[in-house]
């Protein structure tokens, strides 16, 4: 999850109600709708839950019919879907990004097809990935940012949905576009409509038309990076967050890459805080920094150092960080040791560092600012 959420509740609405209360979200009525659109599916997940028959379950019920939310970038989607993983009670359940999803399909796909099984003329690797994940009793699947833009994916979401559906598997999807914007003007697209014809006849598909961009509102008129040390740069940077995550303190959390885990010190509403050492003094590389940048639209990160020649691995890392950041177009508040043309480099890294500042520098701009996230697919390696 990206945010310390909760719905204790065991409903997203009243989630949703509790935080508006706490002053954490603004009410808006286009998000009600889709909470209570999201407690419909709720409500027929835990209305045809499988049954314990002397000990063992009975045979996994049918998928109920899920939702895919669209709307414009910052209204809120991921939020509700946080709200809404929050409040399923039961475990059999995922909830990550889209990318990263068909990430671990496409290296199933590879790690059959090197297989001896795989080797068979008659062999099925979409059966072969998707036999595992049924075998875990999965039964909810929660996709953020739906988004096809390549074929290979494009030619294989039908196939490898029509099993999961068959399987028993619901879908939760959150995306910028309608299904029928879906691959628009792709290569072959014809081929992928009867996905789309899938996917909407096994969600329900819902807009949500709010009129603003809250993640935009956030850092609206913001100073957000503070330079120097001491107590005055530190409460500039937790007045930042508490405005970013609506007043929400967070609490700690791990964000999965590869197999392990990576810790953040605080998440709280899509947003995450580290210190400088947490992310480029530990031994972290390209596609961790893409899954973090994927994991949260806005981040805080505190005591970015001088660095020299005693610190070059580090300046690598933070190098990679601000490129991943910035390639997606995360909102980033940090505090500076010194202003950023002093942050300097050695010889060996002066060159990506001058594009690192100069990233930097767009950053803190309006212009920057009022983007939405952009659709970068996660490396596929190192």
């Amino acid at each position: 999850m990206s945010s310390s959420i909760s719905a204790r509740s065991g409903s997203v609405l009243s989630a949703y109600h509790d935080l508006v209360a706490r002053g954490a979200l603004t009410p808006d009525p286009a998000q009600v709708e889709a909470a209570r659109a999201l407690d419909r599916v709720l409500a027929d997940l835990m209305a045809h839950r499988p049954k314990r028959l002397f000990g063992f379950f009975e045979k996994r019920p049918a998928a109920v019919r899920g939702l895919y939310l669209h709307g414009e970038v910052g209204r809120g989607k991921t939020m509700l879907m946080d709200l809404f993983h929050a409040a399923v009670p039961f475990g059999e359940k995922r909830r990550l990004h889209f990318h990263e999803f068909m990430d671990e399909v496409h290296a199933g796909i590879a790690a059959f097809r090197k297989s001896v099984r795989g080797k068979d003329d008659d062999a099925d690797p979409v059966e072969a990935v998707v036999r595992p994940i049924l075998r875990s009793g999965l039964r909810l699947l929660c996709l953020d940012e739906f988004h096809v833009h390549d074929i290979a994916n494009a030619m294989l979401l039908d196939r490898l949905f029509s099993k999961l559906f068959a399987g028993g598997v619901t879908l939760v999807a959150t995306s910028n576009v309608a299904p029928d914007g879906l691959y628009k003007d792709g290569l072959n697209r014809q081929l992928f409509l009867p996905f789309i014809a899938l996917l909407k006849e096994k969600t329900v598909v819902a807009d949500l038309p709010s009129a603003q961009d809250y993640r935009r509102l956030k850092f609206a008129g913001q100073h957000v990076y503070a330079f120097g040390a001491g107590p005055d740069v530190r409460e500039a940077m937790d007045q930042m967050w508490l405005r970013i995550t609506g007043g929400e303190p967070g609490e700690p959390g791990v964000v999965e890459s590869i197999g392990r885990k990576i810790q953040v010190p605080l998440m709280a509403m899509g947003a995450a805080r580290f210190g400088f050492a947490d992310l480029c003094e530990r031994p972290l590389g390209t596609r961790d920094f893409v899954r973090i940048a994927h994991q949260f639209d806005s981040m805080v990160l505190d005591g970015v150092p001088q660095m020299d020649r005693t610190k070059s691995d580090a300046a690598k890392r933070f190098i990679l960080l601000i490129d991943s950041l910035y390639d997606r177009g995360v909102k980033l508040a940090a505090s500076f040791a010194v202003p950023l043309e002093e942050l300097g480099a050695d010889d060996k890294t002066a060159f990506e560092f001058q594009r690192t500042l100069s990233r930097l520098t767009e950053m803190q701009s309006e212009d920057y600012l009022a983007k939405g996230l952009r659709d970068a697919a996660p490396a596929e390696a190192e």
